[in-house]
């Protein structure tokens, strides 16, 4: 893949991404502020590094998501299905701040919790990229934070660390709410990272070669799993899913459950590891 030129115009050597995923999905918008700048706060924005600590600002968060679930659905759901809601909620765009850079450009941001604010009811997301790793000879890494590394296999470990870092901090304020292990939680990161990569390369054009990038930053099955992840990509064609024309539809399994089936046991994920092949290819022709 060739890396491509940073433009002068681009606030930050990620920026061209974060305005790509706008064009293509309404649900996120990403902004970017400067190390002078305060990361915004109130009005319905909480800081990452809040949401990691696991007091007030947490409570606040998953209220909402409890709210939301009663009024939807007209039950209240188990405090640990709310948790495990919220942190969905959270990680499946937080994982585009930093496999979408590595997939469109080749360059990877390091966002520590403290580096990330979330706006959940209006979608955006703010950033302050302070440091990023590229390959050789991109010209981004002339820029002040760059660290070039070796190759491909080196640029795929900065991906993995740097999810690992920020999702090792937000899972010390989830995870006693959700009641899981430490494989169960890890589990959930794993699906989040690639259920969002995967979306969002569908609907770049790019489907094909997103599940191919998913498979070597997380083999998983195919290999062995990167800790902390647990499981990995894990795609597989559906049987039964073809049409006249067409090979099978690609699917996988999750490696864990968001337990939402406790509040409606017939609406499952498509990929949830309850829903069998059959039900999936029946969901999809519905749908198609």
């Amino acid at each position: 893949m060739t890396v491509p030129a940073l433009l002068p115009s681009l606030a930050s050597p990620v920026a061209a991404s974060y305005a790509r995923l706008a064009e293509v999905f309404s649900g996120l918008r990403i902004e970017e502020t400067t190390e002078n700048e305060r990361l915004p706060r109130g009005a319905g924005w909480v800081l990452a590094e809040e949401l990691a600590a696991g007091g007030a600002a947490l409570d606040a968060f998953l209220a909402w998501d409890n709210a939301q679930v009663l009024r939807d659905y007209g039950q209240q759901a188990r405090p640990d299905v709310v948790a495990s809601l919220g942190l969905h909620r959270y990680a499946w765009p937080a994982c585009l701040l930093v496999t979408l850079p590595w997939f469109l450009q080749r360059r990877v941001p390091r966002l520590p919790a403290a580096a990330v604010s979330f706006q959940r009811t209006r979608g955006r997301m703010a950033v302050r990229v302070e440091e990023f790793a590229c390959l050789p000879g991109d010209p981004a890494a002339a820029l002040p934070g760059a660290r070039v590394v070796a190759d491909e296999d080196a640029l795929r470990a900065e991906v993995r660390a740097s999810l690992a870092e920020h999702f090792e901090a937000l899972l010390g304020g989830f995870g006693p709410r959700m009641r899981r292990g430490r494989r169960a939680l890890w589990g959930m990161v794993t699906d989040e990272i690639v259920e969002s990569l995967w979306y969002i390369g569908a609907l770049l054009g790019e489907e094909e070669r997103a599940m191919a990038e998913l498979e070597l930053l997380l083999p998983g099955s195919t290999g062995r799993p990167e800790k902390p992840y647990a499981g990995g990509a894990g795609f597989r064609p559906l049987p039964g899913s073809e049409g006249p024309d067409t090979a099978p539809r690609p699917t996988r399994s999750r490696a864990t459950c968001c337990f939402f089936y406790t509040v409606r046991p017939e609406d499952t994920c498509l990929t949830c590891p309850r829903t069998c092949d059959a039900d999936r290819v029946r969901r999809l022709a519905a749908t198609a």
